[in-house]
């Protein structure tokens, strides 16, 4: 592969490859150019020139991560590095590359949502995607670009083209979130059946709310990362001096992140009142059961003592040699569990 990458044009000579890794995952290497405001994808061996290009790495082997640092001239995050939580681990500017890591949800759509970091590096007039997933956001943009509804002229447009597909995707998941929040919150408070039923289907409810509760979490923290992305690249634009078009669309990118953040805190308050409020019924079940078993224990309490009165084994007990004593004893136990148990009645006890 050959390389001359200078401060004004670019003219690459990239392999483009689709194929699979040791490790079992499919690589690909694409690069793109910007005619007309369309993007070209550049297939095969062959020079790829033009003063706005974007490089777009899926599961890199270590000769395209090596090929994309001679490029840029920096070095390129490893899938280790990518994971690390430090906000200066993530948004710095190396060799006056900006280098900008956020956590993207994927596999929204038909399963469990997943969560991965994704790498932007803003170059000159290239901009590179490092990532190892494939989120729905990139085949969205690129919808969009052939559509006529993106305008992409810059190496930033397609940066933010990118990012706007991103956080379209993650309202789509805390819509999601919050159809689910909706629906278990109706499913749980209209609870009925008999209490095998009941405590059935508070567990279901439990549980699910306990992964939803794990989705909104792993989504705030995506939300957050994103949020601190734009946040540098607004920074990075502004030392960069870009068009004052492109500015403003970072500035609304950022306010739908913020408007997304605070949805997810309401929805996160949501979910933490019908945890509480599954868990209280549960309580409220459990309790019922507890109440029974103490209110049998009270009824039987005094059948229990004439029981035993009559059970003792002493020689002068007149009622033993009675004809109707043994019906009365019964008559007399019968009366001792009713009588607690009609006052616990009146007492709405039970």
């Amino acid at each position: 592969m050959v390389i001359a990458s200078a401060m004004g044009l670019a003219v690459i000579r990239l392999r483009h490859s689709g194929q699979t890794s040791s490790h079992g995952q499919f690589t690909m290497l694409k690069a793109y150019e910007i005619e007309h405001g369309r993007i070209v994808h550049r297939e095969g061996l062959g020079e790829i020139s033009g003063r706005h290009a974007w490089i777009d790495l899926l599961n890199p082997t270590p000769e395209e991560d090596r090929a994309a640092e001679e490029l840029l001239g920096i070095s390129i995050p490893t899938r280790a590095e990518m994971r690390e939580i430090e906000a200066s681990n993530r948004l710095y500017v190396e060799q006056g590359s900006f280098i900008m890591t956020g956590i993207v949800a994927h596999s929204i759509d038909g399963g469990a949502p997943q969560f991965s970091a994704v790498t932007f590096i803003l170059a000159g007039k290239t901009v590179l995607t490092l990532r190892y997933i494939e989120p729905k956001a990139f085949p969205l943009f690129m919808q969009r670009v052939e559509k006529g509804d993106a305008a992409v002229d810059t190496a930033i447009s397609v940066l933010v083209g990118l990012l706007e597909s991103l956080v379209q995707r993650m309202a789509d998941l805390i819509e999601h979130i919050q159809d689910e929040v909706n629906r278990i919150g109706s499913a749980a408070f209209e609870i009925k059946g008999g209490q095998q039923t009941r405590t059935r289907r508070l567990d279901v409810a439990l549980k699910s709310i306990g992964r939803l509760g794990e989705t909104t979490s792993r989504a705030e923290e995506s939300v957050t990362s994103l949020d601190r992305l734009l946040l540098f690249l607004a920074q990075a634009m502004k030392d960069r001096k870009e068009e004052q078009r492109d500015v403003a669309r970072v500035k609304t990118v950022h306010r739908d992140i913020r408007s997304l953040t605070e949805h997810l805190r309401f929805l996160t308050d949501r979910i933490t009142f019908l945890l509480d409020a599954v868990l209280g019924m549960i309580a409220n079940e459990q309790n019922q059961i507890i109440k029974l078993f103490s209110v049998m224990a009270v009824m039987l309490m005094p059948p229990t003592l004439v029981a035993s009165i009559y059970g003792m084994n002493f020689k002068h007990m007149p009622e033993l040699d009675w004809v109707l004593g043994y019906p009365m004893a019964l008559l007399l136990m019968l009366v001792a569990a009713l009588v607690p148990y009609i006052y616990f009645r009146r007492k709405g006890w039970l």
